[in-house]
């Protein structure tokens, strides 16, 4: 990648919002006159659309090392560190569980650990994670393609490029709550406060993900594992929606340490990682070399 390589956020962006919002919009019409599931045939598509545009963006672009690097990005494992898999392995599962021992003080039920009715049998647990992982993959393939470069290419310190793609990766899924039979459909019909619980938490979680993704030094593979793990997590444990509501106070306040112990890496402007588009340099920060 070279440092005259020319993003287009702006584009990227609109693009994407305009074709996501189509597809889902059509799917929620489809969803409500039609029983058989035809509206997936909209809903996958539309998660699909991050990477297809991130696709086009970079096929369209005149600086051939911007697909080189995309490939070296999603086949090199030797830039996923050794020393965070462990955070990427088991930051899921301990924010559930965290959270649903926090929620049992006041009055959360311990049939929370109970394995849920998505992952009682092979038969529909399989399919599930299959799911979970083309969902996680066609998205962070966009996002950590193409969509969080072209943020962080202008001046701005990673965290506000961080933050912003927080907020604009929580906007991305709001049609969703039209769509009959989707996970934010379902919550917004249970209770409003739900779902924008729902919607907060994804703002945090984008921190999260662009901070791992960035200390395996742009991995796509690494965003693509720590987003399904999340996902399997969430999806894995009986957790009620007032748990979420817990869980997601307690990403904040993980986000907000994390944040606050390498902060030389999300506040040095305009990348931690030593100039706009260096992908291959060890980001030097606080948290790396205390050891974290």
């Amino acid at each position: 990648m070279t440092a005259q390589t020319t993003y287009k956020p702006a584009r990227y962006y609109t693009w994407t919002y305009l074709i996501t919002f189509v597809l889902l919009l059509i799917g929620a019409y489809v969803s409500r006159v039609n029983t058989t599931g035809l509206f997936l045939a909209f809903i996958v598509p539309a998660t699909m659309t991050p990477f297809l545009v991130s696709l086009v963006m970079m096929l369209r672009s005149k600086d051939p090392s911007l697909k080189r690097d995309f490939g070296r990005r999603i086949v090199n494992l030797r830039l996923i560190a050794p020393k965070m898999l462990p955070i990427m392995l088991l930051l899921g599962p301990l924010l559930v569980v965290v959270s649903i021992l926090l929620s049992l003080p006041f009055g959360g039920s311990i049939e929370q650990f109970r394995v849920s009715d998505g992952f009682s049998s092979a038969g529909v647990m399989i399919p599930g994670l299959v799911m979970l992982f083309v969902i996680a993959s066609f998205e962070e393939l966009g996002w950590r393609g193409y969509a969080f470069n072209s943020l962080q290419s202008h001046p701005k310190s990673f965290f506000k490029a961080a933050l912003l793609f927080g907020v604009l990766w929580s906007l991305w899924h709001l049609p969703l709550v039209l769509v009959k039979d989707t996970y934010q459909y379902q919550i917004t019909q249970e209770n409003i406060w739900f779902a924008l619980n729902f919607f907060i938490s994804v703002i945090p979680l984008g921190i999260l993900v662009s901070w791992i993704w960035v200390k395996n030094r742009m991995s796509i593979l690494a965003a693509v594992l720590i987003h399904f793990l999340v996902n399997v997590s969430q999806e894995a444990f009986s957790t009620t929606q007032s748990t979420k509501c817990i869980e997601t106070v307690l990403l904040i306040a993980v986000t907000a340490v994390i944040v606050l112990l390498d902060r030389r890496l999300f506040f040095v402007a305009p990348n931690p990682m030593g100039g706009p588009l260096d992908h291959t340099a060890e980001p030097q920060s606080s948290l790396a070399a205390s050891g974290s």
